[in-house]
C-alpha cells in the first residue's frame, strides 16, 4: 500500500528532470547575448513543458509539437534548441504509444509538409533531403529503440507472469491430485466393497431360509445379512465424504476378467448367465468401462433384484461393442426383495442414491462411450452401453502461458529487427533518392558540347533556346568551388555542365542587357 503514491511522485520527479534536461539547449542557444532573446526562451520553455506535460498520454502530440517548433526555425529540421527535444520524444513515443500506425502516419506527414515547404519557399531539393535524413535518424530511430525496449519490458512482465501462473497451476495440480485420489478411494471403495457386500447378503439369506439350519443359525445368519446392509449403508456415507459431486468417475482396473467376475457372482448364489464367451477384449479405457458395467450391473441386481435372474450379453460390432446387463423383478422372501425391481425404486431412487450409475456414467463417457438404462416390460432393470474398440482421440492441448511467452520473445526479436533494419533501409532508400535526385538535376543542367560551339556572342537567351536543341532547362545553382573570378561589368552569369557525371569543366554564359557577351570553359 505504501508504494502505491510512491509511483505518481517518481512519474513527476522524471518529467521535471526531463524538462530541465530538455531546456538547457534553448537556454544556450536562444540567449540574448547569442542572437535570441528572451521571449523566445521563455516561449520554447513553455512549449516543452506542455509537451513533457502531455508526453505520458499523448506521446505523438509532444512529438509533433516538437518538429512544428522546429519547422520554422529552418527547413532541414535540425536546431540546436529542439534536436534533443526530437530525440527524447522520438524515443518517448516509441516506449508509451500501444500502436505503431499513428507514429506511421506521423513520420510520413513530416516528410510531405517538408516537401510542400520547399517548393513554397523555393528552396533547393537539398534541403528536403537533409530534412528526411534528420527525420529517420533523430526521430524515427529512437522511435524504433522505444518500441524494442517496450517489447523487451513486456517479455520481462510476461515471464514474472508466467512463474507467478505456473506457480498458482502447480499448487491447483496439487488440489486436484488429492480431489482425485479421493475420488479414486471412493471408486475403489465402491466398486469392490459394495459388490463385496451385496454378495455377502446373498448369502447370508439363502442361510437364513436353508431348511438345513437350526433357529439359531438362522437367526445368526439374519444378523449378519441385517449387518451387510448397514455396512453398505455405512459405505454410501462414506463415499458421499471422500467423492467430490463433479469429480469423474475411477479408473482403476478392477484386476479380474468379466468371466472371473460372473463365476464370482453365480458363486455366490446370484442366478446370472453370460450369453457371450468368450468376451472380446478392449483397449484402455473401453476395457475398464466394460468391466465397470458388467459389476455396476450385478451389484445393482443383487442389492435391489435378490433372487432375480441376470443376463450379461457381449455383441461385438465392427466399431464399437454393446454391452447389456438385463436383470428380472425380484422375488418377495425375508431378503426383503421388492418387486418392483430396480426399474421401480432401483437405484436411483433406493437408498443407494444412484451414485454408482452416475459414476458408471462418467467413465463411459470418458471412454467415448454411452450409457442407457430403462425397466423392462416384465418389471425387470435394464443396463446397456456401446463402448468403441478404439481410444478416444486426445483433447487438442489448451494454450498455455509458455506459448504467450514465446510470442512475447518472437515480438522482441522482431522489433530489434526492426530497429536494426529500418533506420539502415531509411538511410538506403533516402541515399537512392537522393542520387536519383542528382542525376536528374545533372540532366536537367547539361550543355552538350556540339551545343555550345554553335552559341555566338550577342544572342539572347530566348535565341539560344530556339537555335540550339536540348537546351538545359536549369543552369547550376551557383559557381562551382574555386572557380576563376567573373568577367567585370557582367549582369548575371549561368553556367551548365559540360559533362554529365563530372562536376568539372563547366561553361560559363555571361549575359549584359540580356545579350551573350563572354562564353567560357571554366576548369
Amino acid at each position: 500500500m505504501r508504494d502505491a503514491p510512491r509511483e505518481p511522485l517518481r512519474e513527476r520527479l522524471f518529467d521535471l528532470l526531463l524538462w530541465m534536461l530538455l531546456g538547457v539547449p534553448v537556454l544556450l542557444k536562444s540567449d540574448p547575448n547569442d542572437g535570441g532573446s528572451w521571449p523566445r526562451v521563455a516561449a520554447g520553455l513553455l512549449v516543452l513543458a506542455g509537451c513533457v506535460a502531455v508526453s505520458r498520454r499523448w506521446p505523438l502530440v509532444s512529438l509533433a509539437v516538437t518538429v512544428a517548433a522546429s519547422l520554422p526555425a529552418t527547413l532541414e529540421l535540425f536546431t540546436p534548441s529542439y534536436s534533443l527535444a526530437l530525440v527524447a520524444f522520438g524515443y518517448l513515443a516509441g516506449r508509451r504509444q500501444e500502436h505503431t500506425r499513428a507514429a506511421l502516419w506521423l513520420f510520413g506527414a513530416i516528410a510531405v509538409a517538408g516537401l510542400v515547404l520547399t517548393s513554397v519557399t523555393g528552396t533547393s531539393l537539398g534541403q528536403w533531403f537533409t530534412l528526411l535524413l534528420v527525420l529517420a535518424l533523430a526521430v524515427v530511430a529512437p522511435w524504433l529503440i522505444g518500441r524494442y525496449v517496450r517489447q523487451y519490458d513486456r517479455l520481462v512482465r510476461s515471464g514474472w507472469e508466467l512463474a507467478d501462473r505456473m506457480e498458482r497451476e502447480q499448487a491447483a495440480v496439487a488440489d486436484r491430485e488429492r480431489l482425485r485420489e479421493r475420488s479414486r478411494i471412493a471408486g475403489d471403495m465402491h466398486d469392490s466393497l459394495g459388490h463385496d457386500l451385496a454378495l455377502i447378503a446373498i448369502r447370508a439369506g439363502a442361510l437364513e431360509v436353508s431348511p438345513e439350519l437350526g433357529p439359531e443359525q438362522q437367526r445368526a445368519a439374519g444378523e449378519l445379512r441385517r449387518a451387510a446392509a448397514e455396512a453398505t449403508g455405512r459405505l454410501r456415507d462414506i463415499i458421499g465424504v471422500l467423492r467430490e459431486d463433479d469429480a469423474a468417475a475411477p479408473t482403476s482396473p478392477p484386476g479380474e476378467t468379466v468371466e472371473e467376475l460372473v463365476a464370482r457372482a453365480r458363486s455366490s448364489g446370484l442366478a446370472v448367465t453370460l450369453a457371450t464367451t468368450p468376451v472380446p477384449t478392449l483397449p484402455g479405457m473401453s476395457g475398464l468401462a466394460l468391466h465397470r458395467v458388467v459389476q455396476e450391473g450385478l451389484t445393482n441386481a443383487a442389492k435391489h433384484a435378490p433372487g432375480a435372474a441376470v443376463t450379461v450379453t457381449v455383441a461385438p460390432e465392427a466399431a464399437d461393442v454393446r454391452v447389456e446387463v438385463v436383470s428380472g423383478p425380484g422375488t418377495d422372501g425375508p431378503r426383503g426383495g421388492s418387486a418392483a425391481g430396480p426399474g421401480g425404486a432401483g437405484p436411483a431412487g433406493s437408498g443407494s442414491g444412484g451414485r454408482g450409475l452416475v459414476g458408471l456414467d462418467e467413465r463411459v463417457r470418458l471412454a467415448g462411450g454411452t450409457l442407457t438404462h430403462r425397466t423392462t416390460g416384465d418389471g425387470g432393470f435394464a443396463l446397456t452401453a456401446v463402448l468403441p474398440r478404439k481410444a478416444p482421440a486426445p483433447l487438442p492441448a489448451a494454450p498455455t502461458s509458455a506459448r504467450e511467452l514465446d510470442r512475447a520473445r518472437r515480438e522482441v526479436r522482431k522489433g530489434l529487427a526492426r530497429a536494426i533494419w529500418v533506420p539502415l533501409a531509411l538511410l538506403a532508400a533516402l541515399g537512392t533518392l537522393m542520387a536519383g535526385v542528382a542525376l536528374w538535376t545533372q540532366a536537367q543542367s547539361y550543355l552538350e558540347p556540339a551545343a555550345y560551339a554553335k552559341i555566338r556572342i550577342g544572342q539572347t537567351l530566348a535565341e539560344l533556346d530556339e537555335t540550339t536543341d536540348d537546351w538545359p532547362e536549369h543552369p547550376l545553382d551557383s559557381a562551382p568551388q574555386a572557380a576563376p573570378p567573373e568577367p567585370a561589368g557582367m549582369d548575371e552569369c549561368r553556367y551548365y555542365r559540360s559533362t554529365m557525371l563530372a562536376a568539372i569543366p563547366v561553361y560559363r554564359l555571361c549575359f549584359v542587357g540580356g545579350h551573350l557577351a563572354d562564353k567560357a570553359e571554366v576548369p
